[in-house]
């Protein structure tokens, strides 16, 4: 199973718990997660669920990278996620007080707000009126009106169409839950957590009428009262608001960059890194080195046994000729088990697999089939973590196979413990081979031989 590192392992926190904080009679749901140097509130858009959003990979990705040099401070907006739901609506300056009830009640002084979509509105609000507990300001893919179009704000939809846009989101809260147009690069898995997220969030109607509220929102003038270093971003494409906007709330804010950056998502945990290079070298002064991408893969490497002395036997054209069918052998079993060919270096095959079970029943298959040409291989399995650089697997645990494979014996497919450990249940058997010293590898390994009659799948 394929696992991008700033996903899950770079990244990576323990989710963190769920607490409440009391604004007047309502209890807002937050967490707070990391230790950085600096406080960081998260406001979001339209809906949340703290109880949800770590959940899928993108959005823990963009959750976890935050409070990777911050101390993050999330929470559920009254009326939504895993906050009380009181009767009416709040106005932002409501909302505002709860943003303050929550650093209260997480023991922050002072923090950055991040705000997106329709949660700029109201971090544009705090800071204007609070400056002395705001560090900073960032904004991403918000607006500073939202209905009723003007000379000087000409992006703003008519009401007509946000009353409009509020129905239908109502009418399709159940499956499309406003997707289309809040993340149109969404794949299935996303599709699936986007729904479910929305449902348990808000029920239709109170969507529709939080889309009603959030169009009353005009913070056009106190943009230039706003004292604190400001990051404005908008993705070009992004199909709810205009980078225009982006642009001219930047424009307004004494002192504010805007970065305009590509794509048509406006939900910031798509590519979210793109988002976050910009806000963690606004916010640290530091602009982050990309990591490579890493996967957890099963190595499998084979070799053919003695076989200088079975090409200077049979000659160039006739070795050429059994290699041949050796590679079509090999290849057809990878095919079989849903292995990828990496790399063939002469005699020998470089693989990996999503399951080590299938890697180990692959090997077995492999030794199998060539020995009906004649043929003799040795293989090494190990499971690991490994770069992931230009489609290629890479890193220690490659070293690792490679290394295992060479101390194979003629016909014997030989595994480190890790793999022995992840096919428990497999009804594949091992025989231990002792523990040995791998060439260029720190530590001592275990390794095991997998035993005949456990070889069938």
């Amino acid at each position: 199973m394929r696992w991008a590192s700033l996903e899950r392992t770079l990244f990576a926190v323990d989710i963190p718990e769920v607490r409440y904080a009391k604004s007047g009679d309502v209890n807002i749901a937050y967490q707070v997660a990391g230790e950085g140097p600096l406080d960081l509130v998260l406001v979001p858009g339209f809906v949340s669920h703290l109880g949800l959003d770590w959940e899928e990979p993108r959005s823990a990705h963009f959750l976890g990278r935050l409070a990777s040099f911050s101390r993050l401070i999330c929470f559920d907006k009254r009326g939504t996620g895993l906050s009380d739901r009181p009767g009416g609506l709040p106005d932002l300056e409501t909302r505002m007080d709860d943003v303050r009830a929550v650093m209260d009640a997480a023991k922050s002084e002072r923090a950055a707000l991040f705000g997106y979509s329709e949660g700029g509105p109201m971090c544009v609000l705090f800071a204007a009126t609070y400056p002395g507990r705001t560090s900073a300001l960032v904004l991403y893919g918000t607006y500073a009106k939202r209905r009723d179009p003007d000379d000087d704000y000409p992006w703003a939809p008519r009401w007509a169409d946000r009353q409009a846009y509020a129905e239908q989101v109502e009418r399709d809260w159940g499956w499309e839950a406003d997707m289309r147009r809040m993340c149109p690069s969404a794949d299935d898995a996303l599709a699936r957590w986007w729904a479910s997220r929305a449902r348990a969030a808000a029920s239709p109607g109170a969507a529709r009428a939080l889309i009603l509220m959030n169009s009353q929102i005009d913070v056009r003038p106190i943009l230039s009262t706003i004292a604190v270093p400001a990051l404005v971003l908008h993705r070009t494409g992004d199909l709810d608001s205009r980078a225009e906007e982006g642009r001219y709330i930047a424009d307004r804010i004494p002192g504010a960059r805007f970065v305009e950056l590509a794509g048509v998502d406006h939900f910031p945990a798509i590519n979210a890194d793109q988002i976050l290079d910009e806000v963690e070298e606004f916010l640290t002064g530091v602009r982050p080195v990309p990591e490579p991408d890493r996967v957890l893969a099963t190595i499998l490497f084979t070799d053919i046994i003695g076989s200088t002395s079975r090409a200077a036997e049979l000659g160039d054209a006739r070795w050429r000729e059994l290699l041949q069918q050796h590679h079509a052998l090999i290849r057809h079993q990878l095919d079989r088990f849903s292995g990828r060919e990496i790399d063939t270096a002469g005699d020998g095959f470089f693989a990996s697999f999503d399951g080590p079970a299938r890697a180990i029943r692959c090997a077995c298959a492999i030794g199998d089939s060539v020995a009906d040409i004649g043929l003799e291989v040795r293989a090494g399995v190990h499971t690991g973590e490994c770069e992931l650089v230009d489609g290629k697997v890479g890193g220690i645990a490659v070293h690792i196979g490679a290394r295992v494979a060479s101390l194979a014996g003629p016909g014997e497919v030989l595994a480190t413990r890790t793999v022995r450990d992840l096919v428990a249940g497999s009804g594949l058997q091992f025989d231990e081979r002792g523990t040995r010293v791998l060439k260029g590898v720190p530590g001592r390994w275990q390794l095991f031989a997998v035993r005949e009659g456990s070889r069938e799948p």
